[in-house]
């Protein structure tokens, strides 16, 4: 049984469907082991409980490097102690070190609202826009050490509207992360594939 670790800041949306993809079988053999986030208040905590599974707060004390290699040096070690063979970042706003990408090779993937290499980092569906893009979407990928940077998984598109705003954009963009992140999760723990520069391909 894979053991998947959902780090998140927010309400935990493509947390909840990572969930529901496991229970309706689209992720096979896989269970969520631990739920994380770096703010106690985050509705995805809640939610998490709600389901009976593991939810933990792990706040970053203080400012500056020294407080910031705490805190991923807690994350490491929560994820380690449930024995966590994927980390699913969901919604989690935090950039994080290189020790924490160093601690789990190849098993970090993040979702993000832009067809990368465009538009990473905040405010995506804003720069799409701005842009003047006729075509948006979302992109699952690996972690590396550089944000939004690492080898794409899978992406999925929707069409800009003359008349979309960034939150309507949003919302199309967020319907396809919800089917986007439990299908590249599958993908990822089948090892059907191999990684060849940047180009992730099934064996």
């Amino acid at each position: 049984m894979h053991r998947l670790g959902i780090l998140l800041s927010g309400r935990g949306s493509n947390f909840l469907a990572i969930h529901r993809a496991i229970g309706d079988g689209r992720i096979p053999d896989a269970e969520i082991a631990v739920v994380i986030s770096n703010k106690a208040e985050a509705k995805g905590l809640d939610a998490a409980r709600s389901l009976d599974l593991p939810a933990v707060a792990i706040c970053q004390q203080g400012k500056g490097p020294a407080a910031r290699e705490e805190h991923d040096t807690k994350m490491i070690a929560a994820l380690t102690d449930y024995s966590v063979d994927l980390v699913c970042l969901a919604g989690y706003m935090r950039i994080i070190s290189p020790a924490f990408v160093q601690a789990f090779p190849n098993r970090i993937l993040n979702i993000h609202p832009s067809l990368l290499p465009a538009f990473p980092g905040l405010d995506a569906q804003q720069q799409a826009l701005d842009y003047g893009v006729k075509v948006a979407g979302c992109t699952v990928h690996f972690v590396d050490e550089a944000v939004d940077h690492g080898v794409i998984v899978l992406q999925k598109t929707v069409l800009v509207q003359d008349e979309d705003t960034s939150e309507t954009l949003s919302g199309k963009i967020l319907e396809q992360e919800h089917r986007a992140y439990p299908e590249a999760i599958a993908r990822v723990l089948s090892g059907t594939h191999r990684i060849v520069g940047r180009r992730y391909l099934p064996l």
